[in-house]
């Protein structure tokens, strides 16, 4: 059974939400990471903006060789509202769920979504970072914050992702396969920005997209479709 911590209440009203955003922040630890990752577990979330239901899947990898260790997916129903910025406190409690249901812990985990790459710098990796007190960085298809020049076409190539409001760097926009579009990448807690490029390129499975979250990702539109049930371990 994979723990986590219990930092704060769920029942929030969005203000009380922004206002812990920027507690939480004090908490991020930026930083090289401090052991060798053997195994990788992957996180995607998938919900319609006016449905409480959520669906939630982790997806646990061994290095170097990718082979799949877990997979949990759950399927859950939120209360917190539909806010950019506040998406974490629609998924994290579904994410959580999973994380308590696997029978192995991952030595790190990737989002298919933000770390520090967010107006108050808690996106979902590293609000479920400082949950889970494991390294954990986000792997996104899309920019939240931050503008970044067009990196070199060939398969690691990467330019800083920089916040024009304080000219911060948040994350990186790397190229994962030469002559495709990049994907953006930020530390959540735990991990700096090099290690993050670094494990997601030895996440490389042939695709644009990690396959962690790629793997993830195939697992929660599974879920959503129905072809396949939610893991029923109850485990707490």
């Amino acid at each position: 059974m994979a723990r986590f911590k219990q930092l704060h209440d769920w029942k929030l009203a969005p203000r009380e939400a922004v206002a812990l955003q920027k507690e939480l922040r004090a908490r991020v630890r930026i930083e090289p990471l401090q052991r060798k990752i053997e195994t990788v577990a992957g996180a995607d979330i998938s919900f319609n903006k006016f449905s409480p239901v959520v669906y939630a899947g982790l997806v646990v990898l061994r290095l170097p060789t990718l082979e799949v260790v877990e997979e949990v997916g759950v399927v859950s129903e939120t209360k917190f509202p539909y806010i950019p910025g506040l998406l974490s406190f629609r998924e994290t409690p579904s994410v959580l769920e999973a994380w308590a249901k696997l029978k192995t812990e991952p030595d790190a985990v990737m989002f298919d979504g933000q770390g520090i790459a967010h107006p108050r710098r808690v996106g979902i990796a590293s609000h479920v970072g400082l949950l889970i007190e494991r390294p954990t960085f986000g792997c996104a298809k899309s920019v939240l914050v931050g503008r970044y020049e067009e990196p070199a076409a060939a398969r690691g190539s990467w330019t800083p992702l920089v916040d024009p409001k304080n000219s911060e760097t948040v994350g990186a926009a790397l190229r994962t396969k030469t002559n495709v579009q990049p994907i953006f990448v930020s530390p959540g807690h735990l991990i700096d920005l090099a290690s993050a490029i670094d494990l997601t390129l030895a996440c490389d499975g042939g695709y644009r997209q990690p396959e962690p979250t790629r793997r993830a990702h195939l697992l929660v539109n599974a879920l959503r479709r129905g072809e396949r049930a939610p893991t029923q371990e109850k485990l707490f």
